[in-house]
C-alpha cells in the first residue's frame, strides 16, 4: 500500500528541554523511537547529522550574541530608520513597526536561527536537508552578498577617510562662510552640503555615470585597510571573527550614548525630538506605511542573507536560539529608535542654528544623512574634532560587523558545500574571496563612485533579497515542515509553533511578504543623487544585476529536474522531499 510520509526530523529537539535530548549523532535512534518515524531501519536524510571535523563553534554563547547584534545592527539603523519613521507618521510609526516585528521580522530572525543551529551546515548545502530542488536558493544568496560587499565596504572606506581627514584643527568640510551664530561656544554654519561633497568626495568631478572619473588612490588605501582587518578577522573562523567582535559591536553603544548626550545638551535639541516623535495618526490609514514598517524591519534584521544560518551553524546543537532570537531583535530595535534621538537632536540643533522647520535639514536620507547632514553639524560644535573622530569611528565598527556577518555567510556556504576541497584550505580561500571583493568595489572608488554605490544599493540586493525571503519561507514552510504540523507539537517553549506558524504559506506575514515584493517591483520611482538624475539605460542595468542572482533559484530548479535519473514520481520525490522517494505517497 501507499506509505504514509514521515514526519521530518526533530527541529524541535534544537532547543528541547526534555531529558535526554537528541545529539547530532544519533538521528537513528530518535526516527525509530518515534511513532511513525520508522524508515526501513536507517536515519532518514536531512536528518541531524555531525558536522565536519574542523568545523569549529563558538567559545562562548556572549561571542555569538555580539556577532548577530553586530550583522543586525549597521549602518542602516542609523540612517534609515529615523528617515522611515519621521516620513511615517513619526510616533504613530511605531505601532505598525513593533506589529510587523512581532508577526513577522522575528519568526523570520528565528526560523534562520534555528535552521543553521540544527542543521549546522551554510546556505548552499542546507537545501539538500530541507528541500533539495530550493537550492539555488543557496546560490542566490552568496551573489547577493558578494554585490553587497562591492558597495558596502565602500561606504565604511569613506568613514575611514572621514575618521582620518577629522585629525585636524579645522574639520576640511567645515565651510568658510559664517552664518548666524549664537554664540560662541556654538560656533558658526557651514557651507551647504554641496560643499561638503566638494571638499571630501570631490564628486563635482564626475559627470555622472557617463564619465565616473579615475580611481582615488586615498580611497583605494582605505579600502584596501579595510579589507585587510576583514581577512584577519576571518581567515581562521569564529576563533578570530569572536574575538574582534567584543570591541566593533560594543563600541558603537559607548559611542551612541556620548552623542546622544551631547545632542540633548543643543539648544533646539527638543525641536528635533518633537519633529521625530510627533505622531500622525493619520498616516496609520496608509497602505504604504504598513508596507514601509514591514521593509524595515526586514532589512534591519537580515533574514534571507544567509547570515544568521552561517552563524547559528557554529552553535551548540542544544543551544537555546528561541531565546536568542528574541533578545537580538530586542536590541536591534531598540539600537533603531536610539539612533533616532542622536540623530533629530542634532537636527533640531541644525534648524535652529538656520532659524529654519527641522522638516528642510531633514531631507538627506541613507549615506547622505551620515556624510553630509550630520558631519556639518558636528563642525558647529565645541569639540568637533573630537566629536567628528568618534562619530566615523562608530560607522567604522558597525559597518565592520556587518561585513564580517555577510561574508562568513559565503564562505560557510561554499566550504560546507565542497569540504573535500575547502576544508584545509580556508585562509586560502578567504583571501581569494576577499580580492573578488576588493577588485568588484574599484569602481566605487572613483570620483563618481557614489553613483555606482546608489545602483548597487537599490538593486544588488532590493527585490531580489525579498524575493529570495519569500521562496525560503514557502520551501521551508510547505516542503520542510508539511503545514509546520510538527513545529505545532515539537518545537518547545510553549507558544514557539505559533510564532512560527506566522511564516506559513497561510499566515499573514506571507501575504505582506508577496505585498512589498509586488509592490516593490512595480513601484519604483526614478533615481536621483545629489539632483543627478539616473540614465534609463542605468535602471536596465540595475535590473540585470538583481536578476542575476535570483535567476540561480529557477535555472538550479530545472537543472535538477533534467539531469536526476528516474521517472517523474522518482524525481519530484528527491528534488523536493529531503526523505526520498518512499515518502511520496
Amino acid at each position: 500500500g501507499t506509505r504514509r510520509q514521515p514526519d521530518p526530523p526533530l527541529l524541535g529537539s534544537v532547543i528541547s528541554h526534555g531529558k535526554n535530548p537528541p545529539s547530532p549523532s544519533c538521528s537513528a535512534r530518535v526516527l525509530q523511537g518515534s511513532p511513525g518515524r520508522q524508515h526501513g531501519g536507517t536515519a532518514l536524510p536531512g536528518t541531524c547529522q555531525p558536522p565536519r571535523a574542523g568545523r569549529g563553534s563558538w567559545a562562548k554563547k556572549w561571542i555569538f550574541l555580539l556577532s548577530v547584534v553586530g550583522f543586525a545592527v549597521d549602518l542602516g539603523n542609523v540612517w534609515r530608520f529615523p528617515y522611515i519613521c519621521y516620513q511615517n507618521g513619526g510616533g504613530a510609526f511605531l505601532i505598525p513597526y513593533t506589529l510587523m516585528a512581532v508577526f513577522g521580522g522575528v519568526p523570520l530572525f528565528y526560523m534562520e536561527l534555528a535552521l543553521g543551529q540544527f542543521h549546522r551546515t551554510g546556505a548552499i548545502p542546507i537545501w539538500r536537508r530541507i528541500c533539495p530542488i530550493f537550492k539555488g536558493i543557496g546560490f542566490a544568496i552568496c551573489i547577493i552578498g558578494l554585490y553587497v560587499s562591492f558597495y558596502y565596504n565602500t561606504i565604511i572606506a569613506w568613514a575611514l577617510y572621514y575618521f582620518y581627514s577629522s585629525f585636524s584643527g579645522t574639520l576640511p568640510w567645515q565651510g568658510a562662510h559664517p552664518g548666524p551664530s549664537h554664540g560662541d561656544a556654538l560656533g558658526v554654519l557651514t557651507t551647504p552640503a554641496v560643499g561638503q561633497r566638494g571638499k571630501v568626495l570631490e564628486i563635482q568631478k564626475s559627470g555622472g555615470l557617463y564619465d565616473v572619473g579615475g580611481i582615488r588612490w586615498q580611497l583605494l588605501l582605505c579600502l584596501f585597510l579595510i579589507f585587510t582587518i576583514v581577512y584577519f578577522s576571518l581567515w581562521k573562523g569564529v576563533k578570530t571573527s569572536g574575538k574582534v567582535v567584543w570591541v566593533t559591536a560594543t563600541l558603537p553603544y559607548l559611542v551612541l550614548l556620548i552623542l546622544l548626550v551631547r545632542g540633548a545638551t543643543l539648544p533646539g535639541a527638543w525641536r528635533g525630538v518633537l519633529f521625530y516623535l510627533r505622531p500622525d495618526w493619520g498616516k496609520l490609514l496608509s497602505t504604504a506605511v504598513w508596507v514601509d514598517a514591514a521593509a524595515q524591519i526586514f532589512f534591519s534584521l537580515g533574514p534571507g542573507f544567509g547570515v544568521l544560518l552561517a552563524l547559528a551553524s557554529y552553535n551548540h546543537f542544544h543551544n537555546n536560539c528561541y531565546r536568542d532570537a528574541l533578545v537580538t531583535s530586542a536590541v536591534n530595535c531598540l539600537t533603531s529608535f536610539l539612533s533616532g534621538f542622536v540623530i533629530f537632536t542634532v537636527l533640531g540643533y541644525m534648524a535652529e542654528m538656520r532659524d529654519v522647520e527641522v522638516e528642510d535639514v531633514a531631507r538627506d536620507k541613507g549615506p547622505s544623512l551620515l556624510f553630509i547632514t550630520y558631519p556639518e553639524a558636528i563642525a558647529n560644535m565645541m569639540g568637533s574634532t573630537f566629536f567628528a573622530v568618534i562619530f566615523f569611528l562608530m560607522m567604522i565598527t558597525l559597518g565592520l560587523d556587518s561585513t564580517f556577518g555577510g561574508l562568513e555567510a559565503v564562505i560557510t556556504a561554499v566550504m560546507d558545500e565542497y569540504p573535500q576541497v575547502l576544508a584545509k584550505r580556508r585562509e586560502l580561500f578567504v583571501l581569494g574571496l576577499i580580492t573578488v571583493c576588493f577588485l568588484g568595489s574599484l569602481s566605487t572608488l572613483t570620483y563618481g563612485g557614489a553613483y555606482v554605490v546608489k545602483l548597487l544599493e537599490e538593486f544588488g540586493a532590493g527585490c531580489s533579497i525579498l524575493a529570495v525571503v519569500l521562496l525560503e519561507t514557502i520551501a521551508v514552510s510547505w516542503f520542510y515542515g508539511e503545514s509546520l504540523s510538527l513545529l505545532q507539537s515539537t518545537w518547545k517553549p510553549a507558544g514557539t509553533a505559533r510564532v512560527l506558524g506566522l511564516t506559513h504559506p497561510r499566515g499573514c506575514f506571507f501575504w505582506l511578504l508577496q505585498f512589498i515584493v509586488i509592490s516593490s517591483l512595480l513601484e519604483q520611482p526614478p533615481l536621483v543623487l545629489f539632483g543627478y538624475q539616473y540614465p534609463v539605460w542605468s535602471t536596465s542595468v540595475g535590473h540585470l544585476v538583481g536578476a542575476s542572482s535570483f535567476v540561480c533559484i529557477p535555472v538550479y530548479m530545472v537543472y535538477k529536474l533534467v539531469w536526476t535519473p528516474g521517472s517523474l514520481k522518482q524525481v519530484r520525490a528527491t528534488s523536493a522531499w529531503p526523505w526520498g522517494q518512499d515518502a511520496v505517497p
